[in-house]
Formats: structure tokens, C-alpha cells, sequence
């Protein structure tokens, strides 16, 4: 159900809504793991490298679906803290008409030249088939990815995170059933993978937008609400344009980086595909209850005018990701090897030791990095998006230069090390641009 963001004790109301968003984000986080899992344990280490290879590029298509996620979701958070329902709905179809034309440009690029960018991150001859094999079925279900994202986002926006949790907890665990069914007795390999995710994506996607147009029928207008507005559509891309540059960067970054790593061969693929899946379940993690937490907290509260509401949405949301990191991070530094394990065939050598060394450097640095993804979604809630692109940019140019600097002396050991260097000197500049947001003068 809807929840209003803009009444009740801050803290409370906002660990009521983040909580169970932070349940939808791990079921998510299944989708990829699950792939790498079944890749892994039962295709073999060259599979698990091919899907861990591809989800680098992947990552490119769902930067363009958070965008418009996030686009929409801050615009209608603070429409709906403005009790503005008319041009709300107006906002959520032109999103949709929007996304849909983006997915479209988007699918006939990864049709065309999935091989081209697989080419240009160094992929190994024997895992080249495998990585084109699961890039190619990926695309073809990108309208689900776009939808989905959209749906949630708007979700988020209304105060509702039970609704996702329950779609997510649902499709991520029959997203494994059908992963281990395809491989294991239908024997499709790395396609069964792909085509697992595809189905399961689809089912989330059309229950989700269905659930999106019965809340929005429910909502009483005193207009008839059009079906696209520019004016809208500009406020949405003011938001979301930064918020795809930024997750785009930050893909082709790691992009850059896979390639860097892709020359040490696939045993060193193999280990980081397996770890980095299991780092990037608490950054996702701590990403969305930034975005889809913090900033329609910050977007409602806006739109209502209640900003002295904001400063204590941060110290909240500061206290929920450190809350979170203390488990994940103590996991990760002593059960890293078990972790890791869970991913390959046969877990032993370079491939572990590799996985086990990256959650080792990076998992102390969740508490840093978790405080600049808060004030991230404070900057973005209240449409401090060009600061909010400057401390992104900050943290991926220096991992993207480190990462090649630090690996000629130290090899991989110092490609990991660029990952906390980034983190720090990013976190430093979010809070200090939260610190001094113009608005907090005027919630005085």
C-alpha cells in the first residue's frame, strides 16, 4: 500500500519502508547470483567466467533502466508529497512511452554488437562463445529489465516497498529452480542460464506493471491526466539523465577493469566473477536503499516542504547501512573462502585464492563507502544532481586509473586496492556537499 513519507517520526518511518526494500534488494541480487552459482557448480569454471564476463556489459543496459527508475521515482515521490495525482500519472506514462523508445535504441545495439564489446574487454577465446551466447538472450529480454525497474521505482515513490519484496521474493526463487531445471536435466549449459532469467524477469515484469496501473486507477483527480507531458519528461531527465551517466561510467569503468583482469587468464576471471557478485550484493544493496530509500524520502518530504525532515532521513539512513554492514562485514572477512566456494566446481587454487583476496581488501571498507551511497541519495532527492556526479566521477576515475597503475607492481592484488582508494576520497566529498546543500539554510 501507499505510505506517506512526510508524517511520522523520521527514523521510524523510514526504517519501516527501507527494511523491506533491503529484502527486495538481496532477493534481486539472486538473479546473478543464482546464474553464477549454477554456472559454476554445474557447467564449470569457463561458464561461470563467460557469465561473470557478460554481466560487466549487462551492466551498461540496467544503467539505463535505473536511470529512468530513478528519474521517475523522484519525480513522482514529490508530486506525491504535493498531492499533485493528475500530473503523477501523467509522469509514470510518460516514462513508460520514454523507456520504451531507450530500450528499443538499447537492444539494437546489444543485438548488432554484443560481439564487438566482448571483443574489446579481452575475452578469452574459450569463454568467448558462452559470454555472446548469455549477452545475446540478456538483450533480448531488456523490456523486461526496463518495465521492472520503472514499476519499482514508481513503488518507491508511493512509500510502498512491501509490493517489490513480495515480487522479487517470489520470481529470484523460482529464477534458481528454473536455472538448476534448464541445466541440469535439460542440459542447455550457460543458455539455460540466460533463458531462466529471461522467463522469470518476464512474469515479474507484466504482474508488476499490471499492480502500477490498478494503484494508479485507485487514485482520485480533480483532472483528466494526459499521457505525456515534455515539461514532465524534462524534469525526469534532469534526474535520470546524470543517474545513467553515472551508473553507465561506472560500467564501462568496470568494464575497463574486467579488461584488465581478463589478461591474467580465467582462473582469475573465474575467482573475481564469483566475488565481485558477492560485493556487489551489499554495494547494490546499500545503492538502492540510497536511491529508492533515502531519495523519495528526501523527494516526498520536498515536495511537502518539510525539509528540517531531511537531515534526520540521513542520520537514520546512516545508522540502517552501518547497522547492515557489521554482519556482512564480519561474513565476508572470516567465511570469505566458504562464500567464495559456493561458486566454482572445484574450489581450490588461484581462482579461490583470487575471490577470497577481494572480499578480504574491500568488505572494511562497507561502512565508508555505505555513508557516501546515504548522502547520495540525499543529494539526489533534492535535485543536487551535479554534485552527486561529481563524487561519482571522483570514485570511478581514480579505481579505473589505480586499477592499471597499481597492477603493473602488484598485479591483481593491486587492481582490488583501487576499489577502497576510490571509495574514501568519494565518500569525503558526498557528505561534504550534504553538509553544505543550500536547502539545510532554509530548513533553519
Amino acid at each position: 500500500m501507499n505510505q506517506d513519507l512526510t508524517v511520522g517520526k523520521p527514523s521510524s518511518v523510514l526504517w519501516k519502508f527501507c527494511l523491506p526494500l533491503f529484502g527486495s534488494i538481496l532477493f534481486q541480487q539472486l538473479y546473478n547470483i543464482a546464474d553464477s552459482f549454477v554456472a559454476g557448480k554445474f557447467v564449470g569454471e569457463d561458464a561461470l567466467a563467460a557469465v561473470g564476463n557478460s554481466y560487466e556489459i549487462t551492466l551498461i543496459f540496467i544503467a539505463f533502466a535505473f536511470g529512468c527508475n530513478i528519474g521517475c521515482s523522484v519525480i513522482v515521490s514529490q508530486l506525491f508529497g504535493a498531492r499533485k495525482f493528475a500530473e503523477l500519472k501523467t509522469a509514470v506514462s510518460t516514462t513508460l512511452i520514454a523507456g520504451g523508445v531507450l530500450c528499443a535504441a538499447l537492444m539494437g545495439v546489444g543485438i548488432f554488437f554484443s560481439g564487438d564489446l566482448l571483443l574489446l574487454i579481452n575475452t578469452p577465446q574459450n569463454v568467448m562463445a558462452d559470454s555472446k551466447l548469455y549477452l545475446d538472450i540478456y538483450v533480448l529480454g531488456l523490456p523486461f529489465v526496463f518495465y521492472y525497474n520503472i514499476a519499482t521505482g514508481i513503488f518507491s515513490a508511493l512509500g510502498d516497498s512491501k509490493t517489490p519484496f513480495l515480487f522479487l521474493a517470489g520470481s529470484s526463487l523460482s529464477n534458481i529452480a528454473v536455472d538448476i531445471l534448464f541445466v541440469t536435466a535439460f542440459n542447455m549449459g550457460v543458455a539455460g542460464v540466460a533463458w531462466a532469467t529471461f522467463l522469470c524477469q518476464g512474469i515479474s515484469c507484466v504482474l508488476a506493471i499490471w499492480v502500477v496501473f490498478f494503484r494508479l486507477s485507485k487514485m482520485e483527480i480533480d483532472r483528466r491526466s494526459g499521457l505525456f507531458s515534455w515539461e514532465l519528461l524534462r524534469r525526469i531527465a534532469i534526474v535520470a539523465v546524470p543517474s545513467i551517466l553515472q551508473q553507465s561510467f561506472i560500467s564501462v569503468g568496470n568494464i575497463i577493469i574486467q579488461g584488465v583482469i581478463n589478461t591474467f587468464g580465467s582462473a582469475v576471471m573465474a575467482g573475481y566473477s564469483a566475488s565481485i557478485k558477492l560485493n556487489n550484493l551489499v554495494i547494490t544493496s546499500f545503492t538502492t536503499l540510497g536511491n529508492n530509500g533515502i531519495s523519495n524520502f528526501s523527494a516526498q518530504n520536498l515536495g511537502a516542504g518539510k525539509l528540517e525532515r531531511i537531515p534526520a532521513g540521513f542520520r537514520a539512513g546512516l545508522k540502517l547501512v552501518w547497522l547492515l554492514c557489521v554482519p556482512l562485514v564480519v561474513l565476508y572477512l572470516l567465511g570469505g573462502k566458504e562464500l567464495v566456494a559456493i561458486f566454482l566446481d572445484a574450489p581450490s587454487g588461484r581462482a579461490m585464492d583470487v575471490g577470497v583476496e577481494i572480499l578480504r581488501i574491500l568488505s572494511p571498507f562497507y561502512f565508508v563507502v555505505s555513508a557516501k551511497l546515504v548522502a547520495d541519495g540525499i543529494l539526489r532527492g533534492t535535485g543536487m544532481m551535479k554534485q552527486f556526479m561529481a563524487a561519482t566521477f571522483t570514485d570511478l576515475i581514480l579505481r579505473v586509473i589505480l586499477a592499471r597503475v597499481l597492477s603493473m607492481p602488484l598485479e591483481t592484488t593491486g587492481i582490488w586496492l583501487a576499489w577502497p582508494i576510490g571509495w574514501t576520497a568519494a565518500t569525503l566529498l558526498s557528505i561534504l556537499f550534504y553538509k553544505r546543500a543550500k536547502w539545510r539554510t532554509a530548513a533553519v
